[in-house]
């Protein structure tokens, strides 16, 4: 979820559940060992709980990285090894980490080393067309003796070659049962599902057999699903409608413009949120008008409404 789980968007989805954890954009630690280190790591504290997704090989490197996340008061530090872009892959890092498990396991017990809160690993079941279980189970063993206690496994293969990154989220099949199968190999270990996840069923099938469910793009489309998400997990559900989700993002956004920050750069992240709705697409054009950029946000809103009732 490169350049779309930034803040902005996190404060949204917040909203919609107050339990659910959040995971940032995936960060490099080049960019937070050279780079602005606020503009990578600030956030709301409204948006907790949120874990920080880091994106590198270099356990030194990591270790440092992790501890700033942990000193900006981030509650998860995660480490990618899933990304199969072409960009990731130039950083030898991602999917890529897949076939370097002795180097993933340095790295997590590095980052374990300089930090007192969770890391935990995202990846794949296997990279390219290699199409063994044993592959993805040797991984998970090495890095969980490292003292990795949760694995976020997207069920399908990462092609480095010959797929874009949206490809790579679709054609590879899906195999849920071998996260299942990984569950019952390594029973002390927790695993969370990724990948092809769409509707409160399917929520609710993983969980009566894994740890917990990751939703990526079908939440980010299809926002609303988020609010049906903490009575799954047994949890008080938040009780905002749409509309009131609407107006609270108005007044966050005049918050931030007080910052400098225009409403455009918030309000693309809640497109989806009136998806399937009679005039969802007239209300979703007015949002996203770049022509009403210099009114207010409380103005656009106005337009918004009026074009959804229209």
């Amino acid at each position: 979820m490169m350049d779309w789980t930034d803040r902005h968007c996190r404060y949204f989805h917040r909203l919609l559940s107050r339990h659910a954890m959040l995971y940032t954009e995936m960060v490099t630690t080049g960019a937070l060992i050279h780079g602005n280190v606020q503009r990578h790591l600030d956030f709301s504290p409204a948006e907790q709980p949120v874990a920080l997704q880091l994106g590198g090989s270099d356990p030194a490197d990591l270790a440092r990285a992790a501890k700033l996340g942990a000193q900006w008061g981030y509650q998860e530090i995660n480490l990618n090894c899933g990304c199969p872009s072409e960009r990731v892959q130039r950083g030898a890092f991602g999917a890529c980490l897949m076939a370097e498990p002795e180097l993933v396991a340095d790295g997590i017990k590095a980052m374990k080393d300089a930090v007192d809160i969770p890391v935990t690993v995202k990846h794949r079941i296997g990279i390219d067309r290699n199409e063994s279980y044993d592959f993805v189970c040797d991984f998970v063993g090495m890095v969980a003796q490292a003292g990795c206690g949760l694995f976020i496994v997207h069920a399908r293969n990462a092609w480095l070659q010959g797929l874009s990154p949206k490809e790579n989220r679709e054609i590879p099949p899906l195999k849920p049962d071998w996260v299942r199968r990984l569950k019952k190999d390594f029973p002390a270990v927790q695993f969370m599902i990724n990948g092809g996840i769409t509707n409160r069923t399917q929520v609710a099938e993983h969980l009566s057999q894994l740890d917990g469910v990751m939703v990526g793009r079908e939440a980010y489309q299809r926002p609303w699903f988020l609010s049906e998400w903490d009575a799954l997990m047994g949890q008080a559900a938040e009780t905002l409608d749409m509309n009131q989700v609407e107006a609270r993002m108005v007044e966050y956004m005049g918050q931030q413009a007080a910052k400098g920050v225009g409403w455009l750069a918030v309000s693309r992240h809640m497109l989806g949120l009136r998806h399937g709705q009679q005039g969802a697409k007239r209300w979703r054009q007015v949002w996203s008008d770049h022509r009403l950029r210099d009114r207010p946000a409380a103005e656009v809103a106005s337009l918004a409404q009026k074009a959804l009732s229209r």
